[in-house]
């Protein structure tokens, strides 16, 4: 009987402790990284905190203070009892080895409803090593490096004033997300470093890229299948080759306008290429099966560093239907100074301000 009363009294004394950590763990629904052992490497800190706040059943922070920190391979999941943000002050440095991962992220947010990913702080993918590697700009069918971020399955999320550098592959990617804001958001990276698109979306519906900064060696924004309701307003890209649509193997791609855009010294400003293909690893024999229609280029001005400012290269099996090319003002800033335009296997619909000729 005493034996009893005495495990209770330690279960009860046990679970005091328990709770009085998880009080001091989180104080106003914020849970800090740095009160579960967070110090140089946060990763495990981080998976603990995340726990925790997923768990809350009010709206809950998880944060990572200004500092340098060392992070592994995360991945944080829901489904979360309510709304999460995640904010991050600091810097997190990945590890150099692209061998240390598995799988193809960095940082995987994954099934949240309702995620906030906000803060001053950077996600450093120190990328440098695993470009030097890459065989991507030869092979396509090359090992594929972590991206810095994923968000798979993510519903009405903001992503806010965060920084992403450096990453291995990709910066970002979005798969199979609804309602996702980009605000404030920065890409940076080297113009030499190989397959660091700035974000890649795909299979997603209404997402938003607003008042950004995007410089990579890649892509700013590329759009793959499934994509819709994209809005991209107040980006800036460079370096790197814009925003793409890409990697549409059948079906249709229409819908598409592009309005009030500066090209400032920019290499083939305005493309629709259906015969588009990258290091002569594709055949050519059989044309594009891609429908490109409803699509509008309005009020597009600057300068272009190649001559040809507009070139629409349509499929020769599906020609491209309802172009629209509206005030484009793009000046060659070669010698001669004069912009010229190629179109094949479309017919555009031109009005207003055309400077280049040939189409």
């Amino acid at each position: 009987m005493g034996l009893k009363v005495v495990s209770s009294a330690i279960i009860s004394f046990s679970l005091l402790l328990l709770l009085a950590s998880t009080a001091k763990a989180q104080s106003n629904g914020v849970f800090d990284v740095t009160k579960y052992g967070g110090k140089e490497d946060i990763t495990e800190a981080l998976n603990n905190a995340w726990k925790d706040g997923c768990a809350s059943m009010n709206p809950s922070k998880v944060l990572i203070p200004s500092g340098t920190y060392s992070l592994r391979q995360v991945t944080l999941a829901g489904p979360c009892k309510a709304a999460i943000e995640l904010q991050v002050d600091g810097i997190l440095k990945a590890p150099v080895d692209p061998n240390h991962f598995s799988g193809g992220h960095w940082v995987d947010f994954s099934h949240v409803d309702q995620l906030t990913l906000s803060g001053s702080g950077t996600f450093d993918g120190q990328g440098n090593v695993a470009w030097s590697k890459s065989t991507c700009s030869k092979d396509k069918n090359c090992e594929g490096f972590p991206m810095n971020i994923r968000f798979d399955f993510i519903t009405n999320g903001l992503v806010r004033d965060i920084t992403t550098r450096d990453s291995k592959n990709f910066h970002v990617n979005v798969l199979e997300c609804k309602n996702l804001t980009f605000q404030h958001f920065t890409v940076t990276a080297p113009a030499q470093s190989i397959n660091t698109d700035g974000i890649h979306i795909g299979r997603s519906i209404g997402i938003y890229i607003i008042d950004s900064k995007i410089g990579t060696g890649d892509d700013c924004i590329s759009v793959g299948d499934g994509t819709e309701e994209l809005h991209v307003t107040g980006v800036t890209c460079g370096p790197g080759h814009g925003i793409s649509v890409g990697n549409l193997y059948g079906g249709d791609a229409s819908n598409m306008h592009f309005e009030d855009i500066v090209m400032n010294n920019v290499q083939n400003p305005v493309v629709v290429d259906q015969e588009y293909c990258p290091w002569n690893q594709c055949s050519l024999k059989a044309p594009s099966k891609v429908k490109i229609s409803d699509v509008s280029f309005k009020n597009i001005r600057g300068t272009s560093a190649t001559p040809v400012v507009v070139k629409l290269a349509c499929s020769s099996g599906i020609p491209c239907e309802k172009v629209e090319l509206t005030d484009i003002n793009l000046v060659y800033s070669g010698s001669d100074g004069h912009a010229k335009s190629q179109c094949s296997n479309v017919k555009p619909i031109i009005s207003g301000i055309m400077s280049a000729s040939g189409c």
